[in-house]
């Protein structure tokens, strides 16, 4: 599997491009995505000129999801396909490198400096894919989707660089709110603990200690001395609340809650929290600032900060 990763790496650093990809210049681009983020990334950069679809909705887990021949049709149809990388889609590695001989293929986080990488737990010389969890590294992902736009459609250029500019400034934006009222978390109390590794970026950026449930993939799995170590944790530290995931069943938190409760130590349930997949499409939390916002404002809520009801568009729907 690394070796396969690897090697995608270096297929996804360069831009693969189809040599007959700009020649339709007034036909709209043909774009499939993978992940929700990613697919609404290449939204906000492309705007109008494109249609985008993603593959993976609401609750779908990227890091054991299995293509579909109808994804296979339509990726083999599509002008460009954009995919994470990081090896995120790891059940989708062989046929990307596929692809790569007919279509676009592009990653969106491959190029990204290493240096702004966490190393993954599990793997040598490999990197934590959950890098959307920070809006400032996810802003890093822009560039690299502007380029191929560019090069698909040069003529729209200068959209795609307004669209993106415009887009950068939101991730600040959201950026400076997530550290406003997350610095307002009692220190004692910045304690995230989630059903998996996704939030190691979030924890780095905001000041939080991040314990998973399971490893960065949630094709680990958590066995009982795990489950036993984190309800001593729970206990010992008088840890308020965990939090579920939306794409991760919540059957190992429920343990952990129940464990601690036998011990005479009640902890309560912080809130779902989008990790791998955003919210409802066409809902505020289906996309990624609404996403971002909705974690960020139910976090800082249950862990005794202060938010706004609504987050910080004042779009938020908790607890309604």
């Amino acid at each position: 599997m690394m070796n396969r990763r690897n090697l995608l790496v270096g297929l996804g650093a360069g831009l693969a491009l189809c040599p007959d990809l700009g020649r339709a210049s007034n036909a709209s681009l043909n774009i499939i995505a993978t992940t929700g983020m990613v697919t609404d990334l290449v939204l906000n950069i492309a705007g109008p000129i494109a249609e985008v679809r993603g593959i993976m909705g609401s609750g779908i887990d990227p890091h054991s999801y299995r293509h579909t021949r109808s994804d296979i049709v339509s990726m083999t149809k599509a002008d460009i396909v954009f995919y994470h990388g990081l090896g995120l889609e790891v059940q989708m590695l062989e046929l990307f490198e596929q692809l790569l001989k007919k279509v676009t293929v592009h990653s969106v986080a491959d190029q990204l400096d290493s240096s702004r990488l966490l190393k993954h737990a599990d793997y040598e010389n490999a990197y934590d894919p959950h890098i959307w969890m920070n809006p400032l590294i996810w802003a890093g992902t822009i560039d690299p989707v502007l380029d191929v736009l560019s090069h698909a459609r040069p003529e729209r250029r200068d959209v795609f660089i307004k669209n993106a500019n415009r887009y950068r400034m939101q991730l600040t934006e959201l950026d400076a709110y997530s550290n406003d009222v997350l610095s307002s978390v009692p220190k004692e109390s910045a304690i995230l603990i989630t059903a998996h590794d996704a939030f190691a970026y979030f924890g780095a950026a905001y000041g939080f200690e991040v314990i998973g449930v399971q490893g960065i993939s949630t094709n680990s799995e958590a066995g009982l001395f795990r489950i036993g170590e984190l309800v001593e944790i729970l206990v010992k530290r008088e840890i308020a609340a965990v939090f579920v995931e939306s794409s991760v069943s919540d059957r190992n938190l429920l343990a952990l809650m129940e464990g601690a409760g036998a011990q005479g130590h009640e902890v309560s349930l912080g809130g779902e929290l989008f990790s791998d997949a955003m919210g409802p499409e066409g809902s505020y939390e289906g996309t990624y600032l609404g996403m971002i916002d909705h974690n960020v404002t139910t976090i800082a809520k249950a862990l005794g900060g202060i938010a706004p009801d609504r987050g910080w568009q004042n779009k938020l729907k908790l607890g309604t």
